[in-house]
């Protein structure tokens, strides 16, 4: 797992806000995936990664999942 910099902080706060001015959240997200709070947030911040939840995250917020989170960051884990 890797730590996340203040860009990966910066980015999950941006990321909340737009969730919550969609009237969403990344709560209610991981209720309707069936993953934990704590998976949702280690894939905000950038400190793992998971296809399903990056995709989940992108269509709530309208965005490409590949343009939310850019591919080839070094020492990503990821998640099923």
């Amino acid at each position: 797992m890797r730590t996340p910099t203040k860009a990966d902080l910066d980015a999950h706060e941006r990321l909340k806000a737009e969730l919550r001015i969609r009237g969403t959240s990344l709560a209610q997200i991981s209720r309707e995936l069936g993953v934990s709070d704590s998976a949702m947030t280690l894939v905000g911040k950038r400190m793992c990664r998971s296809q399903r939840i990056e995709t989940a995250l992108a269509l709530a917020v309208g965005k490409a999942p590949e343009d939310l989170f850019p591919a080839s960051r070094e020492g990503d884990a990821t998640m099923t």
